[in-house]
């Protein structure tokens, strides 16, 4: 190519290019704008925040004071039992337990399974002072037993009145929880005058709480704001699906139980003499019943105050005393709050009939 044709060409390129930026810079490629907005700039504000409330600052419970308080009064158990291996070997098996001193001269509460069937029984103070204990009495019925040491001038625990408690009020178990020692925990109270099968034996008048209860805690204190003592911790539902449901007996229902203990070494209950089950709208209707709630009789033991008074099998006892019986609980403590000896007046349902009828209570038997 000869060099004035080199130059047409390249004269030729350099009017392309510049042709090319001319247009461009008259006609800008399309660019791609952002979609419309719904909202104005009236939209904003820079100074907005949350709207603040008055209300009052809610300030959580110090559990320090209530510690300080009945902490010294708490005590650790350990007990001995003899027991057999797979083989008929015997071996001595420690148990751990809690218990609670309730006077100044040694007697201390703690739940009957802690300490039914023991050959030994120690305990330790929180001060480290350890001492041997004898068994005052027990109550299987109840689960209370109380034990003592041979000792005085102890710190001991006040005793308080479970029926002024509130659902949703903060309690605390103390107890000696795995054996670890004297350990706290905090909940509320969850449930009311409940009660709990264990091992065929119920258990009435129950404290439910969300406070942690494991084993070792068994006989220790559940307390109140005050420091009082307002149930006896002694036993919990376990399972994989299950949290925060422990129990404790009610000191108003331990309290007679505990007085009967010390004074006579044992504890007589009132009796009736009567099997009963809960009547319910299910039971009503498979029974044909002319009521919906109260104590149906299942049998009548011979010779019991309930036959005297001439209660029968399918009977349905809805006021004891004056007090109304909406299930087996309801007459279980309605006989338990009355005397031996006393005469109390039973209205019941026959049929489609409503009676009235009159019991001497006498002493349960043993058996």
């Amino acid at each position: 190519m000869s060099s004035k044709s080199k130059y047409i060409l390249a004269a030729v390129v350099l009017v392309t290019i510049t042709l090319s930026v001319g247009i461009w810079a008259f006609f800008p490629p399309p660019v791609d704008s952002p979609p419309p907005s719904n909202s104005t700039a009236l939209d904003t504000n820079l100074d907005w925040t949350f709207p603040q409330e008055n209300t009052p600052t809610i300030s959580l419970p110090d559990f320090r004071p209530v510690v300080d308080k009945v902490m010294p009064s708490v005590v650790s158990i350990t007990t001995e039992f003899v027991t057999s291996d797979f083989f008929g070997r015997q071996y001595i098996e420690h148990v751990s337990g809690s218990g609670i001193l309730i006077d100044s001269e040694g007697y201390i509460v703690t739940n009957n399974h802690v300490v039914e069937g023991a050959r030994s029984i120690y305990l330790e103070l929180v001060d480290g002072r350890s001492f041997s204990a004898d068994i005052v009495g027990t109550d299987p019925l109840s689960d209370l037993a109380v034990i003592k040491i041979d000792a005085t001038d102890l710190p001991y625990a006040n005793w308080g009145d479970s029926s002024t408690l509130s659902l949703g009020e903060w309690v605390l178990a103390i107890g000696n929880a795995l054996g670890e020692g004297i350990i706290v925990s905090q909940g509320i109270v969850s449930r009311l005058n409940t009660s709990v099968d264990v091992g065929g034996n119920t258990l009435y008048g129950l404290i439910q709480t969300t406070a942690a209860i494991n084993p070792g805690n068994s006989g220790g204190p559940l307390v109140n704001m005050a420091g009082e003592v307002i149930g006896i911790t002694s036993v919990k539902i376990v399972a994989s699906a299950v949290e925060g449901m422990g129990f404790a007996i009610s000191s108003n229902e331990a309290k007679p139980v505990i007085e009967d203990i010390i004074r006579h070494g044992h504890v007589t209950y009132p009796w009736l003499g009567v099997g009963v089950l809960t009547v319910n709208s299910l039971i009503a209707a498979a029974r044909d019943l002319s009521v919906d709630k109260g104590a149906l009789i299942e049998t009548v033991v011979a010779g019991s105050p309930a036959e005297a008074a001439g209660l029968r099998k399918g009977d349905v006892i809805t006021h004891f005393n004056d007090q109304e019986i909406s299930n087996i609980a309801d007459l279980v403590q309605a006989i338990r709050t009355s005397g031996i000896g006393e005469e109390v007046e039973i209205v019941f349902v026959r049929g489609e009939d409503t009676r009235t009828t009159s019991a001497r209570l006498i002493e349960r038997p043993d058996s």
